[in-house]
């Protein structure tokens, strides 16, 4: 009961005063911190709507928590409370009268978090927690301190973060609460976004209220950092997969649920005639799975991705009826937390009559179970709108941290979208400026921090149009360093499909003048246990201008892009950082199959340099000189210039012949030196 919810404004002041005498935490998480100022200025929301403003200056209704594009919240319950997850990167907020801080040298955020591992680095340890205020395109990313580690206890928590609001150099006014003369993007609430003050890479953070205050308006950090330690609980088991064959009638610490609203029924000529098997089907909507023994673990440990792969069949009577199939609830804690799997994630049958092995990544998952009971269980199963058979269903917790089985997934031959598997997708997109083919691709969105001019480039005997970034020819204020480039009519699949492989080449003009600039694909959508995030490259895998005055190729490949795109809508894979005014005329893209006729393909091959250890070699035999390399260099020609300060690069004529495994070219020493090098 918040019985100081309704004290009179001088007894409350009295309340309080122990805040000044440094009381410490573990505060409740039922009430406000009793370190709070109820004199300070104070914002807060609250998701449930069970705490007041505690002083005159402080409001209810002056924050909102934003969601969508890569700030997506979604509603939870956990820990005996409702509250809002981050499932893209960012926790935005903003503040309806952010023109309060415009004096604030300080700022304070006060934030009740559920314990979870979100909180921590991937290690486990205490990390920096980076907000970013201002509005584009000059923005500030101070840092709000960090959590202990104990915070990670399964439990609700007050945690205090403060940040500086700093004086912007273009005007001397603060990041928050004042817009510059030159602010672009969505500044109505002082911010970027929408928002005020944003969180940066909170994936998975779980929030219950989050308060805006002057300095020392909640105390001081360390006086509320502090918290209650986590129930004992046994670790977790060095087990990661359970499963159950109905066809082929053996269980593996799995078994059929069948009770109360989850009844089900059996057959045993499910499916073609060529493949009948002995499936289950639920009488009514819901199919569930009980794991026998505790096998993968109890509910007082933490939550964990949960993948399933499920074998279903494909009814033909299914076709157009909109019967769709995956799952439904799932447990978030011990104490009864319930989430629902979105909806979009469901397989919708098409009725090809055939068996269907594919899996559902579910994040967050409590072993408490949904209506299991007394077992233990993971995501609950729907069928809505027809009765779907299953045959065989396995079921993985994905490990992480220290754990011995952490990054190892059972289940990797087993993928959400059976049809990366087959010709449902294309597997290759090309831009070509000078040609001017779209294949599937075209230069992204200008504007922004990522303003494109196309324009004629390239040495004087090779002219081509091409697109680079403004760099300093664009808006003033913006660094104006990426190229952004948009996949067309989901030439390259879906988003729901599972993260590709993809392989990258693009043709750029080796300007002299710009020789030492760096660029690279930096920044893309991906996937980690079931979430959508961000992926970087590492630095080192950037491409240098040499300043050869001609159009060359570069070439990577990234391993996990999902094409929801970066800053690029409806599609895109990566946007590149480019560090200077610097060319592409041509970009391709191809994605490596898994799996299927295509698997293991690479359309883009020929762009790829030459290994390592793929070395020219020169071998002198009388008034001749061999020039040998490798075999396996597919796609490369040999090219020799008799100048390295004025180099005029041509192919070499003769024509290489196979000999041991080497390519061998074969020419005639003239006087002359020759310089030669392998090219693509």
């Amino acid at each position: 009961m918040k019985t100081t919810h309704f004290l009179c404004g001088s007894v409350v002041a009295g309340l309080f005063l122990p805040a000044l005498l440094a009381t410490e935490g573990p505060y409740s998480p039922e009430d406000w911190p009793a370190s709070v100022d109820p004199n300070a200025t104070v914002h807060f929301v609250d998701t449930e709507g069970l705490f007041y403003p505690l002083g005159a200056l402080w409001y209810s209704d002056m924050l909102q928590i934003r969601t969508g594009g890569d700030q997506v919240t979604e509603d939870i319950t956990i820990g005996g409370h409702h509250g809002k997850q981050v499932t893209g990167n960012f926790l935005n907020v903003a503040d309806t009268f952010y023109q309060d801080w415009a004096t604030q040298p300080v700022i304070d955020i006060l934030v009740q978090v559920y314990g979870n591992e979100a909180l921590l680095n991937a290690a486990g340890e205490p990390r920096d927690y980076t907000f970013l205020t201002g509005v584009l395109p000059d923005l500030n990313f101070p840092v709000g301190g960090q959590i202990p580690a104990g915070v990670k206890n399964g439990k609700w928590n007050w945690v205090l973060f403060r940040i500086p609001n700093d004086p912007r150099p273009l005007d001397g006014e603060r990041y928050i609460g004042s817009i510059p003369g030159n602010a672009a993007g969505d500044y109505s609430a002082g911010g970027v976004n929408g928002g005020t003050i944003r969180f940066e890479g909170v994936p998975g953070l779980i929030v219950r209220v989050i308060a805006f205050g002057s300095q020392g308006a909640f105390g001081e950090p360390e006086q509320v950092n502090k918290f209650l330690p986590a129930d004992a609980c046994d670790p977790e088991p060095e087990t990661n997969l359970v499963g159950i064959d109905i066809d082929a009638g053996t269980s593996d610490h799995l078994v059929v649920l069948d009770d109360g609203d989850q009844t089900v029924m059996y057959a045993d000529d499910v499916g073609p005639a060529d493949d009948q098997r002995r499936a289950v089907a639920p009488t009514g909507s819901f199919l569930n799975f009980g794991i026998t023994g505790n096998y993968l673990g109890q509910p007082c440990n933490d939550p964990r991705t949960v993948k399933v792969c499920v074998e279903f069949y494909d009814d033909p009577l299914f076709a157009g009826a909109n019967v769709r199939f995956g799952p439904e609830a799932y447990a978030t804690d011990a104490l009864g937390g319930v989430a629902v799997a979105p909806a979009a994630s469901r397989h919708v049958m098409a009725g090809s009559g055939q068996w269907i092995r594919r899996s559902f990544t579910v994040p967050g998952v409590n072993l408490f179970g949904v209506n299991a009971g007394g077992l233990t269980a993971g995501p609950r199963f729907i069928s809505e709108n027809g009765l779907v058979w299953v045959s065989r269903l396995q079921m993985a917790v994905l490990r992480t941290g220290d754990h011995p089985l952490a990054g190892v997934d059972p289940l990797e031959d087993c993928v959400a979208d059976p049809n990366i598997c087959t010709d449902a997708y294309g597997n290759y997109v090309e831009l070509d400026l000078q040609s001017g083919l779209n294949d599937g691709l075209a230069a992204g969105s200008s504007g922004g921090d990522q303003e494109m001019i196309i324009e004629e480039a390239g040495p004087a005997g090779d002219r081509r149009m091409a697109v680079r970034p403004a760099h300093d020819d664009g808006t003033p204020g913006f660094q104006h360093h990426y190229l952004n480039f948009a996949i067309l009519d989901e030439a390259l699949g879906p988003n729901s499909q599972p993260p590709a492989h993809l392989a990258i080449c693009v043709t750029y003009y080796d300007d002299p003048a710009l020789t030492g600039a760096l660029f690279r694909p930096e920044v893309y959508q991906t996937e980690v246990n079931g979430s959508l995030t961000l992926g970087f490259t590492s630095g080192d895998v950037a491409v240098a201008i040499e300043g050869t005055d001609t159009w060359r190729t570069a070439y990577w490949e990234i391993p996990n892009v999902k094409f929801n795109g970066v800053n690029q809508g409806p599609q895109a894979a990566a946007r590149f950082f480019v560090g200077d005014k610097i060319f592409f005329t041509n970009v391709k893209y191809a994605v490596i199959r898994p799996c299927g006729p295509l698997a293991g393909v690479n359309l883009l091959e020929g762009c790829k340099p030459p290994p390592d250890d793929i070395m020219l070699t020169a071998v002198r035999e009388g008034g001749d000189i061999r020039i040998l390399w490798p075999a396996e260099a597919m796609g490369f020609v040999l090219q020799e210039t008799t100048s390295l300060t004025d180099p005029q690069w041509a192919p070499v004529v003769e024509v290489p012949e196979v000999v041991d495994g080497s390519n061998v070219v074969t020419q005639t020493i003239e006087g002359e030196a020759k310089f030669y090098r392998l090219i693509q």
